[in-house]
């Protein structure tokens, strides 16, 4: 049981020696928060700045991508402007007239002369055409000649005939 006491007594002396060294501890804690604070403080403004650039810069840059997806929206606006001005161009080239005269006539006959018509005009005809007389004076046609005024009609580009491999 001495042992006990002499121990207990050994670890109450400590306690008081360790605190006595607690305040200046607890001293150094809150110098060391207040020098934390200040240079906090210190470079609040600076880190607001960087901070204020960084937006900034970011902002700029969203802007420039902004008017680069607008130019090419206004660049694919007067491409289907002028696609629509050319179609237009080729529908009024056919005349009324022109056009009850060939819906008329006997598909096979309409095909004849519509193969040997200028392509831009004899498009414009078919595509004024009712749909079930334009379909029976496709069928007439060869199918090349068909082919080229439905590419005329839809304005599809002109492709090369690509080789297919063979394996």
């Amino acid at each position: 049981m001495i042992v006990k006491i002499v121990r207990h007594t050994k670890l109450a002396a400590g306690l008081l020696i360790g605190l006595g060294t607690f305040p200046a501890a607890l001293a150094q804690d809150v110098k060391a928060d207040t020098k934390n604070n200040q240079y906090c403080a210190n470079i609040a403004d600076a880190a607001s700045d960087a901070r204020f650039a960084l937006q900034k810069q970011a902002l700029a840059d969203m802007e420039k991508e902004i008017e680069g997806r607008l130019k090419v929206l206004e660049a694919k606006r007067a491409e289907y402007e002028e696609w629509l001005h050319r179609r237009n161009e080729v529908l009024e080239k056919a005349d009324e007239t022109i056009v009850q005269i060939y819906s008329r006539m006997r598909p096979d006959a309409a095909a004849l002369q519509l193969t040997n018509m200028d392509e831009e005009i004899a498009a414009a005809v078919v595509a004024k055409l009712n749909p079930r007389v334009a379909s029976a004076v496709l069928n007439e046609m060869e199918p090349a000649r068909a082919a080229q005024l439905a590419n005329v009609i839809t304005d599809a580009p002109k492709r090369e005939k690509t080789t297919v491999r063979q394996n």
